[in-house]
């Protein structure tokens, strides 16, 4: 496990330009004889106006498409599948459930995933279960998952999130070895935070988790949280280094296999993103490092 010391070390090298260059230096494309397609898209978390004006921003912006919540309610789904097409943008959902009950739990989350199909988006990521559900009623959620993937033609994946069934490495692993055909939405920014480390004790387990990862959320996590403050801050270089490795791995095994690679740039709002104090205003843009994030993994991954 990481060592506040050894955290120290870690961001304090880095500023001091013993360790990494800035991160410009990921923008450099990774060795590849694929041309496997590559979809960037972008979050509307934190995003304060209608779906019109974030697919507007979003394609201005370069993105390739959006990953956006299953709207709950029907009278929505009809904007989003218009707002998609009119601004020429790929759709990749959000589905779960919120209650604390698995019977209601999985009413919500077996609705959230059919109303997805409904709107037959390239993926469908998924928060799913709880922490504290059973092992059994965790893996039940996956199984119809999984079935409804091969049903449908619809790729259904599940992220590793604090909160939810897979919110730690070890406990992936458990599943990862009882479900052969469970896919993943690696964002292993909440890994970092769950184990307080770098992952550097769990390396097979993270190998195996990798294999099984399908769509990259690329948010950068460190030993203390979910997200650093700014990705481009120079003292953050040796943990940003970890994550493009991490992503590296994914989107190399991809190309092999010739799918196609999805990857959302997720920094969030306030809370997520630190604010001054006795202000609530954030230290720094969100949308702007979710667009630099854009901007680095296109070059590197096209």
């Amino acid at each position: 496990m990481t060592t506040r010391r050894k955290f120290i070390t870690y961001t304090s090298a880095a500023s001091a330009g013993l360790i990494l260059p800035s991160m410009e230096s990921y923008a450099s494309p990774i060795s590849t004889n694929s041309k496997t397609d590559l979809s960037i898209f972008a979050t509307n978390w934190g995003y304060s106006g209608d779906i019109f004006q974030f697919c507007e921003s979003a394609s201005k912006a370069g993105y390739d498409g959006i990953e956006v919540w299953v709207p709950g309610n029907e009278n929505d789904l009809a904007p989003l599948t218009k707002a998609v097409k009119q601004f020429g943008l790929k759709l990749g959902l959000l589905a779960g459930g919120g209650d604390p009950n698995f019977a209601t739990h999985k009413i919500e989350f077996y609705k959230s995933i059919e109303r997805g199909i409904l709107l037959n988006p390239i993926y469908i990521n998924c928060h799913s279960g709880k922490d504290y559900f059973t092992f059994d009623q965790n893996k039940e959620l996956f199984e119809y998952t999984i079935k409804r993937t091969a049903e449908s033609g619809i790729p259904i994946y599940h992220e590793t999130h604090r909160g939810r069934s897979l919110f730690a490495a070890h406990i992936t692993r458990s599943f990862i070895e009882k479900l052969k055909d469970l896919k993943l939405t690696m964002d292993i920014s909440h890994w970092c935070n769950v184990h307080e480390s770098m992952l550097e004790d769990q390396k097979e387990t993270i190998a195996m988790a990798l294999d099984r990862a399908e769509h990259i959320h690329a948010r950068i996590g460190h030993p203390e949280g979910p997200q650093v403050n700014d990705p481009r801050a120079s003292e953050w270089d040796a943990i940003v280094k970890m994550h493009i490795e991490w992503w590296d791995t994914i989107v190399k095994r991809k190309r092999a296999e010739g799918k196609p690679i999805t990857i959302l740039t997720e920094f969030g709002p306030p809370p997520y993103l630190p604010t001054i104090p006795y202000t609530n205003q954030p230290i720094a843009n969100q949308w702007d490092i979710n667009v630099y994030m854009m901007q680095i993994l296109r070059k590197r991954y096209s």
